[in-house]
């Protein structure tokens, strides 16, 4: 199971995060709005449920 973890302002910064999170072994899904148009609108970042804590790990490295 997912849970949202954090929304971010654009379709470049979901993918920056992607990478970030990917980098410590966490897999992310990047869910668009559901009238997506563009990269420029809002993304929402999803984590495993189990995986919320080491996000927050990652978050505080940075």
């Amino acid at each position: 199971m997912w849970v949202k973890f954090m929304d971010v302002a654009d379709g470049y910064a979901a993918e920056t995060w992607r990478e970030v999170f990917n980098q410590e072994a966490l897999s992310v899904r990047i869910v668009p709005p559901i009238e997506v148009g563009s990269m420029q609108d809002a993304r929402a970042i999803w984590v495993p449920d189990g995986k919320t804590h080491v996000a927050r790990e990652v978050l505080n490295k940075i």
